[in-house]
């Protein structure tokens, strides 16, 4: 594994999307730009970006949206990066073939340099996030890189609820997990529902942190999006960074456009596992079960 600086700036973008890819994908770039000016060196964009997220309905118009990967995304990002000297997650639809679409992170590093890709493994099929209809799940399985500024791995929204998805990155050294996300209130839910969900979310990343020792970045989207005139869904924002313990060291607004700065430090890993070693005491012949659906 290559040697790291020991505190790294990462930037979280928090954007609000429109019906127009090439204007999703004009605004990241200023704002990769942005970040890397205010000192950030890994940056990462929230899911599906270059969109608005179309997953609410199902219709095959929406396949029209996705693009290889590598291609003409990742080229301009591969080129910003060089230029800026940053390393970038984006999150991106992605066309594999005819017929097989995957929801898919790119990982570029600072140099430019096209590191890999990873497919999400784990598919909603939920009112207004119907994604089975869209994606097919991943077969990379799950992912870390060496980058010029850290060891990262990345999963994308739905993965961030299985405990299984962080311990496996983080078991390939992973010192940061980052989680490209869409998620938001259903209108209809908010006042009832609303406080619970936003918690349980940040509760069990949170818990992904503390239980791997590493830190969790997530951004997400903001704004109100209702495609093709449905009730839509209200994105809930507030992108975060924990770190090992579990603490929220930077938090965003929840309907604010913003590129959410955190230092990191890496050296902290090395205290945190040391004395909190779940790493050291997992029983690895006792959890031969974990591969059944369930046990009876």
């Amino acid at each position: 594994m290559a040697a790291h600086p020991h505190k790294v700036t990462l930037a979280l973008v928090q954007m609000r999307c429109s019906a127009d890819p090439k204007e999703n994908l004009d605004k990241a770039l200023q704002k990769i730009s942005e970040a890397a000016g205010r000192g950030a060196q890994i940056v990462c964009l929230q899911e599906l970006f270059t969109s608005q997220y179309f997953c609410q309905i199902e219709d095959h118009k929406y396949f029209q949206l996705a693009e290889e990967i590598p291609g003409p995304s990742t080229d301009k990002l591969c080129a910003l990066a060089r230029e800026k000297g940053v390393v970038i997650v984006a999150s991106l639809f992605e066309k594999r073939s005819a017929g097989l679409y995957h929801n898919t992170a790119a990982v570029i590093d600072a140099d430019g340099t096209y590191l890999g890709k990873y497919r999400k493994m784990h598919i909603p099929d939920d009112p207004a996030f119907y994604e089975k209809f869209y994606f097919t799940p991943g077969d990379l399985g799950f992912r870390a890189w060496d980058t010029r500024y850290g060891r990262i791995g990345v999963c994308i929204c739905w993965d961030q609820w299985y405990p299984e998805a962080a311990r496996l990155t983080a078991l390939q050294g992973a010192q940061i997990l980052f989680y490209p996300t869409a998620i938001g209130w259903h209108p209809g839910e908010k006042a009832e529902y609303g406080k619970r969900q936003h918690d349980s979310w940040e509760t069990i990343q949170r818990s992904h942190a503390i239980a791997n020792g590493c830190y969790v970045a997530v951004p997400n989207r903001i704004g109100h999006e209702a495609p093709d005139g449905g009730p839509g869904i209200e994105f809930w924002g507030q992108s975060f960074v924990a770190d090992p313990s579990g603490q929220i060291v930077a938090k965003a607004s929840v309907d604010g456009e913003e590129i959410l700065l955190s230092e990191v430090d890496l050296d902290a890993l090395d205290t945190q596992r040391t004395h909190w070693p779940f790493f050291r005491d997992r029983r690895i012949d006792a959890y031969s079960d974990i591969v059944k659906r369930f046990i009876d």
